[in-house]
């Protein structure tokens, strides 16, 4: 029995041998694949005086406070209320807000505004002196108290927005 079992432990190995070896040199001889990527977004767009949902809004999370983690928590309650997650990091903004701040040429914004109501704190609104892709920029300082427990998680729009949907491309 035991020339028999160490053959058969023999063959299988060279089975599994020669099954890699031609796996691996078709993977090293195949072409690659250059197929364009599928679009990682479709644009939906609000018209004004129609209900601007989270889901539609991406937001920037910066830590200006001595708190590690501060943006990474608050961007998770965001997303909890349906928010899109942007960037999260530590603040390289000049402002440094005690509680809350949003950083936009426009506070009048329905994003901003939608975002802004998601605070307890008072939010100070501030020229951007940082630079992202898309979405709200908030910075959260020492003092950041949280969101408040039943914040409008929808608002009506006054203009026209395009929001970019995130798409999974399936295989």
């Amino acid at each position: 029995m035991t020339r028999a079992y160490q053959a058969l432990t023999l063959v299988v190995a060279a089975a599994i041998f020669a099954f890699g070896g031609i796996t691996g040199f078709r993977l090293l001889t195949s072409n690659a694949d250059t197929a364009d990527q599928a679009a990682t977004c479709t644009p939906k767009t609000v018209q004004k005086g129609q209900r601007l949902d989270s889901n539609l809004v991406t937001v920037n999370v910066f830590n200006a406070s001595n708190r590690a983690g501060l943006a990474n928590r608050v961007t998770i309650n965001l997303q909890t209320n349906g928010f899109l997650g942007g960037t999260i990091s530590n603040s390289q903004s000049a402002t440094k807000p005690s509680k809350v701040a949003i950083l936009t040429d426009d506070p009048r914004d329905p994003r901003v505004r939608l975002v802004a109501r998601q605070f307890k704190d008072k939010v100070a609104y501030r020229k951007p002196d940082i630079t992202v892709d898309t979405g709200v920029i908030v910075i959260v300082g020492d003092d950041y108290s949280g969101l408040r427990k039943k914040a409008p998680t929808r608002i009506t729009s006054d203009r026209d927005i395009t929001a970019c949907v995130a798409t999974v491309p399936l295989p």
